[in-house]
């Protein structure tokens, strides 16, 4: 007789308790804020250039003096949306060597997402405060929404020197958004081994 594997909801095993309002999730232990950050493109800058960005980042990092987690989420690019643009376009030129420069151009598109070569990346920051059951209560939940606030502000400071662009994830939506795409990155990534 085979054994029915019974299978744990994601509830189970991911320690959420709620999402509020402003953006802040709550765990068994601590609450936790989500920031996005937009990174400059480091291979397009001189060396000179590239040492400033390097000393702000070692600043960045003898700043924050709590944990923060780094997460890097790759996803293969839709290009269709672009190829559609430059078909559109294709029909509308008259110049031929235009209208042969623009399908090679599309054939390479094809060629590099068929490789699973194209992908974008977003980019997230973990803010977190750990709490004990004993500072749950004697603690607001003011005081921690303002010492999460404040770690933002850090971080957002230290990286805009360094040509960064930092975003709070401030609705309960798009913190739904980013960890169900994390989830759903996760559950195909296992898919394809």
């Amino acid at each position: 007789m085979k054994e029915i594997k019974q299978i744990e909801s994601t509830q189970n095993w991911i320690p959420i308790e709620k999402i509020l309002k402003n953006g802040i999730i709550k765990t068994k232990n601590k609450y936790i804020k989500i920031l996005k950050v937009m990174p400059i493109n480091y291979s397009l800058k001189s060396d000179l250039e590239k040492q400033a960005i390097l000393n702000s980042y070692k600043i960045f990092f003898k700043t924050c003096n709590f944990n923060i987690q780094i997460l890097i989420q790759s996803s293969k690019a839709n290009l269709e949306k672009n190829i559609l643009n430059i078909q559109k376009n294709i029909q509308k030129k008259e110049n031929k060597n235009l209208k042969k420069l623009s399908e090679d151009y599309i054939e390479y598109i094809n060629k590099i997402n068929s490789n699973k070569k194209s992908s974008s990346k977003n980019f997230f920051i973990i803010i977190s405060k750990e709490i004990s059951k004993e500072q749950e209560y004697n603690e607001s939940f003011e005081i921690i929404k303002n010492e999460l606030k404040e770690r933002y502000f850090k971080i957002k400071e230290c990286l805009s020197r360094c040509g960064n662009t930092v975003f709070e994830i401030n609705t309960k939506e798009e913190c739904l958004k980013i960890i169900n795409s994390f989830l759903n990155t996760r559950k195909e990534l296992n898919n394809n081994k």
